[in-house]
């Protein structure tokens, strides 16, 4: 399976692709890849087309840079981070992570990962319980006055409530962090602008380690875990 990358430049968009050599390894992870990248560019083309005319001058924008992050016979781990322009006071980040099962030719997903909803759950009170511990001490190193304080403390933990209730859709984010053996050690959940704070914020990230997690991971998953319990 043949995996270029892409450069399209015209007047009105410039729109960059780049695939890791080796990814053409595993097809059906390539083919997801591919088609990610072609539903990116095809939204920038459809707004290219959609623009009014006489709006400010300036080509609309993607950029995606595919990263093989981690490859073993058990799991191979892509990641794709980039961003995409179409107008506005900025561009919007576009992330993405992919766990790929290579001897059944299939992703797995966190939901596949953790089926019960009582795993959501815990998993969802522990991640909350980082991103508001972190934005605690962020508030609290710009010395804000007390009232408004209070105010930011209300409206970010809504939003952090917001992007974490407990199910798989809001945690479908995440990369395994594994150790010197090739077990996993930590899973990390990635969480983009906006789901769980302003723009301004960036990415948040969250790890969460396996001795507290694999009480909850599906039998079938758990000697990927540097801890199987």
């Amino acid at each position: 399976m043949e995996i270029k990358d892409v450069l399209d430049t015209s007047s009105k968009h410039v729109i960059g692709v780049s695939y890791p050599k080796d990814l053409s390894k595993y097809p059906g992870l390539a083919a997801l890849a591919q088609r990610y990248a072609a539903q990116a560019r095809q939204q920038v083309l459809d707004a290219e087309r959609q623009r009014p005319p006489g709006t400010a001058a300036g080509p609309y924008e993607l950029s995606l840079e595919f990263q093989l992050r981690h490859e073993s016979p058990q799991l191979v781990v892509l990641a794709v981070d980039g961003s995409t322009f179409t107008g506005g006071a900025h561009s919007t980040p576009m992330i993405q992570r992919w766990v790929w099962l290579p001897a059944q030719n299939r992703q797995l997903t966190a939901a596949e990962l953790f089926p019960q909803a009582q795993s959501w759950q815990r998993i969802a009170t522990d991640v909350r319980t980082q991103l508001q511990t972190e934005l605690q001490q962020r508030l609290d190193a710009d010395e804000i006055a007390p009232h408004e304080r209070a105010q930011l403390l209300k409206s970010a933990t809504a939003m952090i409530e917001g992007g974490t209730e407990p199910k798989a859709d809001d945690f479908a984010v995440f990369e395994p962090v594994f150790d010197d053996a090739g077990h996993i050690s930590a899973l990390r959940f990635v969480f983009p602008p906006y789901q769980v704070g302003p723009f301004s914020d960036g990415t948040h990230t969250v790890e969460l380690p396996a001795a507290q997690l694999v009480q909850d991971v599906a039998p079938a998953y758990r000697a990927l875990f540097a801890t199987t319990g």
